[in-house]
């Protein structure tokens, strides 16, 4: 009775939604209404994910759901459909889409000469910012694409312009094909967009870099907080539509998992919750995705297996590569098993057509069908904010409704129809018969086995006679059959036949090689239901994966690795301090600080090595590297002091694993030398194994990357249109920089209101002490220009690095108060280096400047104890001395000499246990320690080098079954990260 009190009320409703516009005249015909209801009887009825009606009936009027239910009181006025045996399901929805909206292709023939400035007036100041861009606005509904999506089972998706980093507001749309855009456009601004990607079809050369994204997203919120308060004077229509959609869903495509991790941070810290588009892989680190507690958008583009038959080419592939090959399936299972609510795109797929081989793969590899079903249908309505209109069957939903021959997710399931918002759209007819089973062909007095398999709608025959496979070709179309079979001989036979209800044999004309006719015959023998009777095949073992390892690359540790506490026996310790090097010495570590250092320690619970014959130093130093980073330049302006290399660290990077092996513990990640004022450095420590976030420096100070000489001016580039261009125009740069600095500075401690700039901000903590520059540098002018620069406005340079004519201003060093961070032996290698010596360093120590010895290179820096080594050849240092070059010094000149840098009772166990003197070309780290953590250890690597070749074979043994077995292959590729150095652009 409440059903029916229910349904009254619904029809009373539902007279106020119509989708005809009814104050629209009509002159093509009688204007009239249909009022009437469908009703959809016997069918298994998935209402949601989690509330299945068996036997049920789903009552639908003017394109909503009026109820569900097994004791649905039918009105007289409606249209039954008896499905039973069928189900029905939700329609899908694409949270992510570019449907019906043309997408921007980068123009050919942009000039040589880099844009800096805006295109456009009454805009923000960077083109890369349009969220006053609306989708809607290029909307254009594409029947022959909606037919295809409507295919895979998709009733909504949401659209938008898929270029810019602020991109503006999508458009939902039901994928009705009769009709018109007013009936169709679910909401016209249904969600923002944002990416850390530049416009294709803008110039303006800022940013270039994924940092320099980061840091204009940060701006042009901060930007937006301003305007909104009414503190500009001028109209920015940008910033307008942005306070305007900050209502709407915010969603934002990063691609992959550390940029989920990067875009929930800027959300983080501007109180935006986005959802956001994945990239497959967040598998590899779960639990820092599970913490952003973000909605997820993920596309299932598994990578289709490597054709590694060829041995030799088998070798091109990284095992990464593989790994994530065989690993990247099961990433929907991981997300589902850690509470991450996600829901599934087409994005990245080649066509919506694949859409279900991926799920019955990701369904393979463990993902539940409920999962699965609220990945497609509850989860994107949630994201959308409009889960009162589409992802269930609910009273007051869209009629929007798949309807089955079974479970949806069945490789053998036929999708029927495809209702959305009530109007019924036929994939496959329902009445259709399946022809499927196994035939005795007879043509042309000769008899063949005739096998029809795959889906009822859409399937696919093989012909054998007697073992051997028959070449030929099978179409099923309505009511006709068409097979083409071409013998060994090469002739030809093209048969024709129409399906016969009632009759399960097959018979028709078939056309003869020599041009006649004649009549052929297939008489069945078996069909599916015959095969289903039989005894069933016990389940497929479930696919093998491979172990995630931290990092999930071919070194990766099984588990990340613990402190322990250890006792170093009877070593040769390089204390680094006044107690000079010590024989026979044993050293503590405990909770990863350094407890006790002499003779016959007790070691308690703590781990013995026995270090006779070895020598235990303090980890070694870099003061000036680019490994570990995603990006080294921004070189979209001649100030970058806003973006941070904290913003870009790849954990993932092998040079951090081999800079272990060479004893390095930690290094400081320096901007690239594209501009006077670079952006602000990551110290980091090396924990191999660790997220992004945890490689950083604990408490690091502040520092940040100046430049000086041919890059910064642009030397030795293509373009000439940005200032500076002189050793001159340098010293201006840094003059008007600071001098602004200092007036923002002022007006923000004065109380008074001030706009809130990140690059300001970074500049005035120099002015105030509280960060300090490393500045690239190799011309005496230039460095002394600096110096006056930094006196000129009250604080002193921290770090020349490079300064390879640094021995000829040594003295003015000293008095200034700077450190020189140089190369060993680099010379020559370019104009401004002509004049640089060997013995720099040791002339530069003997002047009482702090020297450090530098790689600015992923190979050089894990030989950094060899490169120390020759400041005894060039310069006659001692060892000791030569020795703190990198490890105490540089720990000096980063203001972490209290932490680490040598071996004292109460710092940091970031130590290095050598096989033999540390400063010799023989000399094998063989444990690296920070905070008294093992990340390397020369025993374990050589396990792991076995460890490699048995699972890289493990892997080609998987792909070469892929291969026999049918599956699509592609080429052996091979992947290369690239090595950066100061002018990597």
């Amino acid at each position: 009775m409440k059903m029916k009190y229910f349904v009254l009320a619904f029809v009373w409703l539902s007279t106020c939604t119509l989708f005809s516009q009814d104050y629209f005249p009509k002159n093509d015909g009688v204007k009239a209404e249909n009022n009437n209801y469908t009703a959809l009887t016997h069918a298994r009825i998935y209402v949601s994910p989690t509330q299945v009606i068996e036997d049920g009936t789903l009552l639908i009027r003017h394109g909503k759901v009026v109820a569900a239910g097994t004791q649905v009181n039918i009105p007289a006025n409606t249209v039954r459909i008896d499905l039973k045996g069928k189900y029905i399901y939700p329609s899908f929805i694409d949270v992510y889409s570019s449907f019906g909206v043309e997408q921007p292709k980068r123009p050919a023939g942009r000039g040589r000469s880099a844009q800096y400035d805006p295109s456009r007036e009454g805009f923000y100041w960077n083109d890369h910012i349009m969220p006053e861009a609306d989708a809607i606005n290029s909307f254009k509904y594409d029947d022959k694409s909606a037919k295809s999506l409507r295919e895979a089972g998709f009733g909504v998706v949401n659209s938008h312009i898929q270029d810019g980093i602020a991109r503006g507001s999508g458009v939902l749309i039901a994928l009705r094909a009769e009709g018109n855009d007013a009936e169709r456009i679910v909401d016209d601004n249904s969600a923002q967009y944002f990416s850390f990607d530049r416009s294709v079809l803008k110039n303006q050369s800022y940013p270039s870099s994924l940092m320099g994204a980061m840091a204009l997203l940060r701006q042009m919120y901060n930007d937006a907080s301003w305007y909104q308060k009414g503190m500009v004077a001028t109209k920015d229509r940008s910033l307008e539509a942005l306070i305007e959609n900050r209502g709407m869903m915010q969603i934002f495509a990063a691609g992959n998992a550390g940029h989920v991790l990067r875009a929930d941070k800027i959300g983080d810290a501007f109180g935006v919750q986005y959802a956001i588009l994945g990239g497959g892989n967040e598998f590899e680190m779960i639990d820092e995705i599970k913490a952003t507690n973000a909605k997820l958008i993920i596309p299932l583009n598994f990578p289709d297996a490597y054709d590694v038959s060829d041995p030799f080419q088998a070798d091109y592939v990284a095992l990464k590569d593989m790994r994530y090959w065989n690993q990247a399936p099961s990433n929907p299972k991981v997300l589902a098993e850690n509470g991450v609510a996600f829901s599934i795109t087409l994005h990245e797929l080649k066509s919506p057509s694949e859409l279900k081989e991926k799920l019955a793969k990701a369904i393979t590899y463990g993902l539940s069908e409920t999962k699965a079903l609220e990945a497609l249908t509850t989860v994107p309505a949630s994201i959308l904010g409009k889960s009162n209109l589409i992802g269930t069957l609910q009273p007051g939903r869209y009629a929007n409704f798949l309807i089955t021959s079974g479970n949806v997710f069945d490789k053998e399931t036929t999708l029927y129809e495809n209702w959305v918002q009530g109007q019924k759209h036929i994939v496959n007819p329902m009445d259709q018969k399946d022809i499927r089973g196994t035939y005795d062909l007879r043509v042309s007095g000769d008899t063949y086995d005739l096998a029809i398999s795959g889906e009822p709608s859409k399937p696919k025959a093989e012909i054998k006679q007697d073992t051997v496979k028959i070449d030929s070709k099978f179409k099923y179309d309505g009511d006709w059959v068409t097979l083409t079979l071409t013998t060994p001989d090469e002739e030809v036979y093209r048969m024709t036949a129409r399906i016969t209800p009632g009759e399960d044999n097959l018979s028709g004309r078939v056309l003869l090689p020599n041009g006649g006719d004649s009549t052929f015959s297939a008489a069945k023998k078996e069909g599916p239901e015959e095969k289903s009777t039989e005894k069933k095949e016990d389940p497929a073992e479930p696919p093998v994966v491979m172990p995630v390892k931290f990092p999930n690359v071919g070194y990766g540790y099984a588990k990340r690795k613990k402190a322990e506490d250890i006792l170093f026996r009877n070593a040769t310790v390089w204390t680094g301090e006044a107690e000079g090097i010590l024989q026979n010495t044993d050293v503590l570590v405990r909770n990863g600080k350094i407890a006790r250092i002499g003779q016959n320690l007790n070691e308690g619970s703590a781990k013995v090595i026995d270090a006779t014959g070895k020598h235990l130093t303090a980890g070694i130093i870099d003061e000036h590297s680019h490994i570990a980073g995603l990006a080294i330049n921004e070189s979209g302006q001649n100030s970058s002091a806003e973006v941070k290399m904290t913003d870009v660290v790849d954990p993932t990077d092998m040079d951090l694993y081999r800079n272990l092996a060479g004893g390095v513990t930690t290094v400081q990640l320096l901007h690239g030398s594209a501009n006077p004022i670079g952006g602000r450095s990551a110290i980091l420590r090396l924990k191999w194994g660790e997220s992004a976030d945890k490689l950083i420096f604990e408490n690091s100070p502040k520092f940040i990357k100046f430049a000086l000489g041919e890059n910064v001016k642009q030397s030795n580039w293509s373009s000439n249109s940005r200032f500076p261009q002189t050793r001159m125009g340098v010293e201006q740069v840094f003059v008007n920089y600071f001098q602004r600095a200092k007036e923002y500075d002022a007006l923000k401690k004065s109380g008074k209101p001030y706009r809130y700039d990140e690059e300001m901000e970074v500049l005035a903590e120099i002015l105030n002490g509280e960060r300090f520059i490393s500045c690239h540098s190799y011309v005496q002018s230039e460095i002394n220009m600096l110096m006056k620069v930094a006196e000129k406005f009250g604080f002193r340079v921290n770090t020349f690095t490079h300064i390879l004519e640094g021995y000829k201003v040594a003295d003015k060093m000293a008095e200034h108060g700077v450190g020189g961070s140089t190369f060993s032996d680099w010379w020559a290698y370019k104009f401004e280096v002509n004049d640089a010596i060997p013995y720099n360093a040791a002339i530069m120590a003997s002047e009482g400047v702090t020297v450090a010895i530098n790689s600015d290179d992923a190979e050089m820096s894990r030989r950094l104890n060899q490169e120390a080594g020759k400041t005894i050849k060039y310069g006659g240092m001692s060892e000791e001395e030569a020795w703190k070059t990198v490890t105490l010094n540089p720990a000096k000149l980063l203001h972490i000499d209290d932490r680490v840098g040598s071996i004292k009772v109460g710092k940091e166990a970031d130590l290095v246990l050598w096989n033999a003197h540390p400063m010799s070309v023989y000399a094998k780290a063989e444990k690296t320690l920070i905070q008294g953590v093992t990340y390397f250890d020369l025993e374990e690597d050589k396990a792991l080098r076995e460890a490699i070749k048995k699972e890289r074979s493990e892997l080609v043994k998987m792909m070469i079954d892929e291969k026999n077995g049918g599956s699509k292959m592609q080429r052996p590729v091979q992947r290369k990260k690239e090595r950066f150095n100061c002018d990597t652009l």
